[in-house]
């Protein structure tokens, strides 16, 4: 799998994620635009992908119909059924990827009955090509297929493949954890705020610090534990933070996760 993607990467719903791994995919080199076929309901945003020398489908049935070798679900859940009852007839013997939380390999195959099913879980940041995704086969995919799901993705961060039971365990890690570290920079610049700095540029300041801490934690592979070390001087001040934090940090954090769980098993029941 060395080397740039030979492959048509056909993508079903140009919004966030979708519009995301498309870019991605080309700006990383991975694939040529002319190999990626975006289909989204919206104009503006098929003129958006049309710039960049993608082909461009008004619905999924219309892309489907061109036969890539990879199709990619990435729709909301709440459509995802109908779109698969629109492509089911012209799916037979393809790769499909689907990046819908909460719905399982299981209920995939059966409305796709001649498709080989990968589940991937990835997250916001592959917008900046600094995503994690996790990613499971189903009972019909190849191992080619899992490992060309994996090239895809990590053309746009990092990727790890696990049980399709992690897979949600994952989410609610990753998927959250966007949201948990906006929450945190944002409770830094009101403390900031409430001490008298100004707020932009305790802003910038506290975000600027997490960039270059998350640069330094990946390009060393340093325990998180032994980089808290590095800055807690004995008696300090950052220890005497670290008392009053740590403990409320990681049990609401452990808690916060539980029931990231919790909801993704209730909304999969729902469907």
């Amino acid at each position: 799998m060395a080397g740039k993607l030979d492959v048509f990467v056909g993508i079903i719903g140009g919004g966030s994620m979708g519009g995301s791994i498309a870019r991605g995919l080309v700006e990383s080199g991975e694939l040529d635009a002319s190999r990626v076929l975006v289909a989204d309901s919206e104009a503006q945003k098929r003129t958006a992908f049309s710039e960049l020398g993608m082909r461009v489908f008004e619905d999924a049935a219309a892309l489907a119909a061109e036969r890539p070798d990879v199709v990619v679900l990435a729709v909301k859940p709440q459509v995802l059924g109908d779109v698969m009852a629109s492509v089911a007839s012209v799916l037979d013997g393809t790769c499909v990827i689907s990046i819908a939380a909460g719905v399982s390999i299981s209920t995939i195959e059966a409305a796709l009955p001649g498709a080989r099913v990968v589940r991937v879980m990835p997250n916001l940041p592959v917008q900046v090509r600094s995503g994690a995704t996790a990613v499971t086969g189903g009972s019909r995919a190849t191992t080619d297929d899992v490992e060309l799901a994996c090239k895809i993705f990590s053309a746009l961060g990092s990727v790890a493949v696990m049980r399709e039971d992690q897979l949600d365990v994952l989410g609610a890690v990753v998927g959250t954890a966007p949201a948990f570290f906006s929450l945190f920079v944002d409770a830094l610049t009101r403390a900031a705020v409430l001490r008298g700095l100004p707020a932009a540029a305790a802003r910038e300041l506290v975000e600027t610090t997490m960039h270059g801490c998350a640069e330094q934690l990946l390009n060393e592979g340093v325990h998180p534990r032994e980089y808290m070390e590095r800055v807690t001087s004995p008696g300090g001040t950052t220890a005497a933070a670290l008392r009053e934090l740590e403990p409320a940090l990681v049990f609401g954090t452990y808690a916060a996760v539980d029931a990231a769980l919790a909801r993704t098993r209730e909304l999969a029941g729902e469907k």
